[in-house]
């Protein structure tokens, strides 16, 4: 889901991260606070002070979305789930989970506690904005904190829609869950109504647009273009973790992999195995002994003209936690590491010797099968 993450700060042992998507998601919305929302509502002020009422809204938004996420984390953990951290993006937040809830009744309260916790955090700033007439506070303070009011009850109505993975979707696979006992086929159900809801939006999305509403219709549709996305990929990433659960890497690895010798020119590196076997990195190999690894970025690196004057010795990367795993190693952890290092092929090693070799292709084609073999 996530692009390239910048880490804010930790919160109680969560790591709270934006995506660099927040950032569009920050200046858009500041400026349409600063030059939309705040003059029409609150009339007579300076353009300066619109501006500082839009950056206080936006932070607003920032501590009330970090507050919703917050609140799912502490129940996940509460029940034993793991959650990495709390990354913001352009559509909101999420609480990262590694994996699925082990109940039913662990996903409903864990599901529930955001809209519950985005509507009393409405109620507290609404009792400030009660408080602020009684103490004088400035109407630009007033009038974001009412804003902030408006906003914590909209978060907590919208997550409410039972659109897997919004909240509300995830009450209804817990209850869907609860009522048939099979996670798998209340994860169908619930993803698959996400998806029509989705799908509600972009046509909403597209006839508001129609209709003369440029920035309402883009945003209908992007925000149904997002819920259909993201209900159709929590379906699939559910099917990967069932099939691919204690499974060891060893059962996917060819074993016997092509070699390079470090002695060969990295001309005929090129030639006999880059273009040969179209693979992008391959492991380099002496006598059984496994010396480090060759790919097409090390290579690039050295001139054209110069290929023919080096050994693949010469542009060898050595092995490290980034391109090697052990036999026993859990699939679920090498997708991960795959993911965090955009490696798709890894070397599989005992002891410093070269075992096999393992690709995230073979590893989905082991999935399809699986899936279309056990499907209910």
């Amino acid at each position: 889901m996530f692009g390239k993450k910048i880490h804010l700060f930790s919160l109680f042992g969560f790591k709270v991260s934006v995506d660099v998507t927040w950032i569009i998601l920050a200046v858009l919305i500041t400026w349409s606070l600063a030059k939309g929302l705040f003059p029409n509502y609150f009339e007579g002020y300076s353009n300066i002070t619109y501006w500082w009422m839009g950056i206080a809204g936006a932070l607003g938004l920032f501590a009330s979305i970090i507050f919703h996420e917050f609140c799912h984390s502490i129940v996940a953990r509460r029940f034993g789930l793991p959650i990495k951290g709390i990354t913001l993006f352009i559509f909101g937040g999420v609480a990262e989970m590694n994996e699925e809830p082990k109940s039913p009744k662990a996903e409903f309260l864990m599901a529930v506690m955001g809209p519950v916790s985005s509507a009393i955090l409405g109620l507290l700033i609404a009792a400030a904005v009660l408080a602020s007439g009684k103490m004088s506070w400035p109407g630009p303070v007033t009038g974001v904190l009412k804003y902030l009011v408006w906003l914590n009850f909209i978060l907590a109505g919208f997550n409410l829609l039972p659109a897997f993975p919004l909240d509300g979707g995830r009450i209804l696979r817990a209850v869907l869950w609860k009522v048939k006992g099979n996670l798998r086929w209340a994860t169908h159900v619930a993803s698959g109504l996400g998806s029509a809801v989705g799908l509600f939006f972009i046509i909403i999305g597209i006839m508001t647009f129609i209709l003369g509403g440029f920035i309402g219709g883009m945003w209908y549709f992007l925000i149904g273009m997002f819920i259909r996305w993201a209900s159709q990929m929590s379906y699939r990433q559910l099917l990967l973790r069932k099939s691919l659960a204690g499974e060891q890497i060893g059962h996917f690895m060819k074993p016997e992999p092509v070699t390079i010798p470090s002695s060969v020119s990295v001309e005929q590196l090129v030639n006999d195995y880059f273009y040969k076997f179209h693979y992008k990195m391959f492991p380099v190999v002496d006598n059984g002994e496994l010396k480090g690894c060759v790919d097409t970025n090390q290579v690039k690196e050295l001139p054209r003209d110069q290929w023919a004057k080096h050994t693949v010795s010469d542009v060898t990367k050595p092995c490290s936690q980034t391109n090697t795993i052990s036999p026993d190693t859990d699939v679920m952890k090498v997708l991960s590491q795959m993911n965090k290092t955009g490696n798709s092929r890894f070397m599989v090693t005992e002891q410093n010797h070269l075992v096999g070799i393992v690709t995230l292709k073979d590893m989905l084609k082991f999935l399809s099968l699986k899936i279309d073999l056990e499907e209910e």
